[in-house]
């Protein structure tokens, strides 16, 4: 008995217990039980309740970027003219680095939150991922596991049919034909009588145990009953090869049908995971442009990565609502299961409760409900090969022309015989059991962990946009305008290794006047131009006899005074009133 094999069972987890003792509110503030029953207007009020959190979240993060935005329009605008008066300030208390000042600070700080900001949404963005393929996971999970069954019941209907057709058209045919022929026989026509009488026993027992005759006839397309060929063994095909129609207008078959569930699953799901893998690439794309957009210092590209951001913060919220209903929804829903199904799906007139219960327990201490007649079935089937088998040793001698109506009797009730046995087996709970679990394993584990993880996603992207919008208007202050943008390009001109104490004394002396040129000085008193420039250090002499600058600071060395050539001293020597051509060739000799 410790060897046998364990029935798998199904216990909710604790994020759908979590989310099951959530309370639930209607629309007008009353408590209401946490039962689901998705077509009272009650449970609806309790979902849409719960859902209109979002939309105050959302109405929450438009007055914090509208509380924002006033406060950069308004209280920022007496901030410009006095920033003509600190700009100086500003630019003497920097280093160099370009954030040195008051206005320097803001303008890091504000790129900063903005940077933090897209972090934090493509943090939320990798959520997602996980989360929307964690929820495609557990949907084709689901609706593998109801194909499976779907086709369980198609062939345990099928068999069903097969089998009735075999006996009816044994009935109809040859025994009908064999009681004309024993007609002198009372013996042998008693023995063909009580062979039909069993078949039609068989018949009737076999009708009382079809579970869903109509999702048989969709499913796997059975004619058989209608082509009138003698009945063959099934062979059984695939659930993903077996077709299922779907109904065109949408609504539930009566008696319920699983291939039609997981077809109607299917689309959804496809439709949603396209939904949600758009978003977010669309959060992608905006976060990655606006970084984009702040290093370039490029203000066309974040106005329309603002419009995006803003789109993006609107489906965010929007997709929370969403995501919250259903995850209260469905933890109602695997916290009892059994329960719902029970009370929401029909079989046929045929079919009880203690039926379906026996299905999706799969208890040990149950019985099943058909034993009784599958019993009754195998012992007239038994009872009718007997008959057959005396017929076949006395009637064939006196009765030659008997012999192929036997026959073919005999060929119907070994393939019944074979059906029967594979509807025994299809027949047993476990098959249809496994199958219930894992569509609830698929449904309520990897389905519920992706809809919590969408359900963080959408709350982190939201956050991330808010504080984006809050942000970015004062990365657009930061910005130059296009006379700042001007003379920055002109001072890129100047020479890049000249430091910046030398660039604020070179401005100093251009606003003190300009110095004359070399040339206009007197010859008698006539000095280079660059006298004031301090004198070059001494040159180390190397082992080769060359003078080296190595031991010297490189921060240190200044710019070499430029060289000329005999030609051009010449020129400049014949325009002076008095040249010193002695100081010329001792200055420049080298």
């Amino acid at each position: 008995m410790a060897a046998m094999t364990t029935v798998p069972s199904y216990t909710p987890s604790l994020w759908v217990r979590v989310c099951h003792a959530l309370p639930r509110l209607d629309l007008t503030m009353q408590m209401r039980d946490n039962i689901f029953v998705p077509d009272s207007w009650e449970y609806q009020q309790t979902l849409l309740v719960l859902s209109s959190l979002s939309a105050i979240a959302l109405v929450i993060s438009l007055l914090v970027v509208l509380s924002f935005l006033i406060h950069y329009c308004c209280c920022h605008r007496g901030d410009r003219s006095e920033g003509s008066e600190e700009e100086e300030e500003d630019e003497d208390g920097s280093t160099g680095h370009g954030y040195g000042g008051r206005k320097g600070r803001g303008i890091c700080c504000v790129t900063w939150v903005a940077v933090a900001a897209v972090t934090l949404c493509c943090v939320a963005i990798g959520i997602g991922f996980y989360g929307n393929s964690e929820a495609n996971d557990g949907m084709y999970q689901l609706t593998s596991s109801l194909l499976t069954a779907n086709y369980t019941l198609a062939s345990i209907d099928l068999l069903i049919s097969d089998t009735i057709t075999g006996l009816q058209l044994s009935i109809s045919g040859p025994l009908t034909t064999m009681e004309e022929l024993f007609t002198g026989s009372k013996p042998f026509l008693v023995s063909t009588r009580n062979c039909r009488r069993l078949s039609e026993n068989v018949v009737n027992l076999l009708s009382s145990i079809s579970l869903a005759r109509s999702s048989a006839d969709i499913g796997l397309g059975n004619d058989s009953s209608s082509s009138g060929a003698p009945i063959a063994a099934l062979t059984p095909v695939p659930p993903s090869v077996a077709p299922t129609l779907v109904p065109t207008s949408g609504i539930m078959p009566s008696p319920f049908s699983p291939g039609w569930a997981a077809n109607t699953l299917m689309v959804n799901e496809d439709y949603r995971w396209l939904s949600y893998v758009l978003l977010l690439l669309l959060d992608l794309i905006v976060c990655l442009f606006i970084l984009l957009g702040l290093a370039k210092q490029a203000r066309w590209l974040l106005i329309l990565m603002t419009v995006l951001a803003w789109l993006a913060l609107f489906l965010s919220w929007g997709s929370l609502g969403l995501e919250t209903a259903t995850v209260v929804a469905l933890s109602d829903f695997c916290s009892d299961p059994n329960t719902f199904v029970l009370n929401s799906t029909h079989f046929n007139s045929g079919t009880s409760s203690d039926v379906l219960d026996y299905y999706l327990t799969c208890s040990r201490r149950m019985n099943s409900p058909f034993q009784q007649l599958l019993t009754q079935s195998q012992r007239a089937l038994s009872n009718i090969h007997t008959h057959l088998s005396s017929l076949d040793r006395n009637a064939l001698p006196q009765f030659p022309k008997a012999e192929k109506s036997l026959r073919e009797v005999q060929q119907i009730l070994n393939s019944t015989e074979g059906n029967f046995h594979q509807l025994v087996a299809l027949l047993n709970c476990r098959g249809l059991n496994k199958d219930y679990i894992d569509s609830l394993k698929g449904l309520c584990y990897d389905g519920m962990e992706g809809l919590l993880y969408l359900s963080l996603y959408s709350f982190l992207s939201a956050l991330a946009f808010t504080a984006i919008l809050c942000s970015l208007p004062g990365a657009w202050r930061s910005f130059p305008s296009d006379s700042e943008e001007y003379e920055d390009s002109d001072s890129e001109s100047e020479d890049p290794f000249t430091s910046h104490q030398a660039r604020r004394q070179t401005a100093t002396g251009s606003q003190r006047g300009a110095m004359p040129p070399f040339y206009n000085y007197p010859g008698a008193s006539w000095t280079p131009p660059f006298s004031s420039a301090p004198p070059l250090p001494t040159p180390n002499v190397s082992s080769n006899g060359n003078p080296g600058y190595e031991s010297l600071p490189l921060t240190d060395r200044q710019s070499p005074p430029p060289s000329y050539s005999p030609s051009m001293l010449t020129g400049y020597g014949g325009s002076q009133s008095h040249p010193n051509p002695a100081h010329s060739r001792n200055l420049y000799s080298r």
